[in-house]
């Protein structure tokens, strides 16, 4: 058969293009997945990381120098000293500024391909420093290795890989309907990046706090200035370079990404920076009202996620083996990153049936919690179960809030009081605390303790949980436990909150669900496409859908100046015409035709039609 004869077979000509076409996409699959390829790159981990280290134990462990501004930077599980911190001047964060608006200009013409490439370069870096990162984290926030692999790389490389995949479509522009006056235009809202944005984040994780608002800002084409806390400061550097690293590596500015230490006073600078366009708050109440008063002078858009007090409610319907993993996921829910976890559970509300089940079963598991440091660990010491806390300066405060539940009732079943750690006396540590019978009407119900406390709540009905679950300030998560579909359903409706998870714990971020909360927790939301748009200017765009047909404009008898005896008149029953045509029901529209014709239909008294 000759070559020409293959025109003669429609289904080889048929499998042959398709075959051609398949081949064409592949290819171009390939070389737009070769130009996202990830790019190696090292960044130098800090000393303190190495095996054998060993930090000069401070005599007192204190965040300012005496007599100066630096910060002094300390692993609060032990006591010894990471070295000093110079803070941003309002000066110099005047500079980042520039420079970040500067980089700003270029990156923001880059295409959503060579973001995706930053980001897969960033994700490569990180799983393969997984132990290092890891470390670096639970040196300066006093967490335990699987805490920091948990609450710190977990949700990072989530949040990467939701990003990578997910983020353009978040922001590929959006047709949206119109109407019968306006058929013959377009509409549509793009996503444009803001400019500048900035993060003032909080110390209790570290490394996922600061590298969250870098991922999805630059991704929405902005550039960011981040401040990290003075807690964590040492840390803060590090971590920043691994996002400044990736875009050198794929060769951008690193310019985009800033990293600000700054004491408060600084801060308010910040905030207040006519130069950034939007702010990301992760703190605690008080200081959130600063905060927006700050930004309200240069009318900037904030971001405010303020913690909580999250319950979890236990129904009674839940089986025996349902009741032993709703118990592992309360103690790690209660317990993870040494109860300093915004979304933790700080009170578990259980009804009758399994509330006395609860005491007997977690009450010898939370007595045998171990708490301890990664810091000159040896191979024989044993696990460690519970980091420290950042700062024994809440100590005080917390003792005395379970010293007043028990006045009025509560139950101590164990711990209550700071620890003091016979290998690491000068750490920071509260001993993990069991606390039954507590009420709403108890302060230690009603205050975030941001501690290892886990505080038992009983409920007489599933009414009685979500009434107690909904009577604190704050509603940032939640999570609900049972087999009922229906009362799960009544619980997830009724109970105030910004995320539930059902017979889970705090999983909702795990697939980028908007992440905020409501009354006391704040308000805005990141993550998901909400967060993503939040960081964009929304513009809407009208444009002519035919326009070598049809434009707008404006009929005679309403072209201003009006003229005429009788012009107010016959414009008004013109604009009356037009709203019945674009907006009655068939006999209203055929009125709204008259006035438009002139013809007098649109006036008059109106009345149903």
């Amino acid at each position: 058969m000759a070559i020409e004869d293959f025109d003669e077979l429609p289904h080889y000509n048929g499998w042959l293009y398709g075959s051609l076409w398949l081949l064409c996409f592949l290819i171009a699959y390939l070389v737009r997945k070769d130009n996202e390829a990830a790019v190696p790159y090292i960044v130098d981990a800090p000393n303190q990381v190495d095996e054998g280290w060993k930090g000069e134990e401070l005599d007192e462990l204190s965040l300012k120098v005496s007599g100066s501004s630096l910060i002094q930077c300390y692993a609060p599980a032990t006591g010894e000293s990471l070295g000093r911190i110079n803070p941003s001047s309002a000066a110099s964060v005047d500079r980042a500024v520039a420079k970040a608006t500067e980089a700003q200009i270029k990156w923001s013409e880059t295409s959503f391909t060579e973001r995706r490439k930053v980001l897969k370069t960033m994700l490569k870096f990180i799983l393969e420093n997984q132990e290092t990162i890891a470390r670096v984290a639970c040196l300066d926030s006093g967490k335990t290795m699987v805490d920091a692999s948990l609450g710190e790389i977990l949700v990072t490389v989530e949040k990467l890989r939701w990003v990578i995949k997910h983020g353009e479509a978040s922001l590929k522009s959006e047709r949206r309907p119109g109407n019968l006056l306006m058929m013959y235009k377009w509409h549509e809202v793009i996503w444009e990046p803001l400019g500048v944005v900035a993060a003032c984040v909080s110390w209790n994780y570290p490394f996922h706090n600061l590298l969250s608002p870098v991922i999805a800002s630059i991704f929405a084409g902005n550039a960011i200035l981040v401040k990290g806390s003075e807690n964590t400061a040492w840390s803060s550097s590090y971590f920043a370079s691994i996002a400044t690293s990736a875009l050198v590596a794929c060769g951008h500015s690193p310019d985009i990404v800033q990293s600000v230490i700054c004491w408060p006073n600084v801060a308010e600078h910040l905030t207040s920076h006519p130069g950034i366009s939007h702010i990301t708050f992760i703190g605690s109440r008080p200081v959130a009202h600063h905060v927006a008063a700050s930004a309200a002078k240069a009318l900037t858009p904030v971001c405010v996620e303020l913690g909580g007090k999250d319950p979890a409610i236990v129904l009674d319907d839940i089986s025996n083996s349902d009741f032993n993993r709703v118990s592992s996921i309360l103690m790690r829910g209660v317990f993870q990153s040494a109860g300093q976890n915004c979304i933790g559970i700080e009170r578990v509300i259980a009804l009758p049936k399994v509330y006395n089940r609860f005491i007997e079963k977690l009450t010898p598991l939370i007595k045998s919690l171990r708490p301890g440091s990664i810091l000159n660990a040896s191979p024989d010491d044993e696990p460690i179960d519970v980091g420290a806390c950042i700062s024994d300066a809440n100590f005080t405060a917390l003792e005395n809030l379970i010293q007043d539940a028990v006045s009025q009732g509560a139950r101590l079943l164990c711990g209550g009081k700071r620890y003091t750690h016979p290998k690491y006396p000068k750490g920071h540590y509260f001993t993990p605390t069991f606390i039954a019978d507590v009420t709403p009407a108890m302060a230690i119900a009603q205050t975030e303790l941001f501690a290892p406390v886990f505080c038992l709540m009983q409920a007489q009905s599933v009414d009685d949980a979500i009434a107690i679950a909904n009577s604190t300030p704050y509603a940032l998560g939640a999570s609900v436990y049972g087999s009922s579909t229906a009362d799960l359903e009544r619980v997830v409706k009724a109970v105030k909150a910004g995320m539930v998870a059902v017979n889970d714990f705090a999983v909702t971020y795990m697939v980028q669900l908007p992440f905020g909360g409501v009354k006391g927790s704040g308000y805005g939301r990141f993550a998901g496409k909400e967060g993503m748009r939040s960081l964009c200017n929304q513009k809407s765009i009208t444009r002519d859908r035919w326009p070598g047909l049809i434009k707008t404009s404006i009929p005679p008898p309403m072209d201003l100046p009006l003229k005429g005896k009788d012009a107010g008149r016959k414009a008004w029953e013109m604009a009356v015409g037009i709203v019945w045509f674009g907006y009655g029901d068939l006999r209203g529209k055929i009125r709204g035709i008259k006035g438009l014709m002139g013809l007098g239909e649109g006036k008059g008294k109106d009345k149903d039609v």
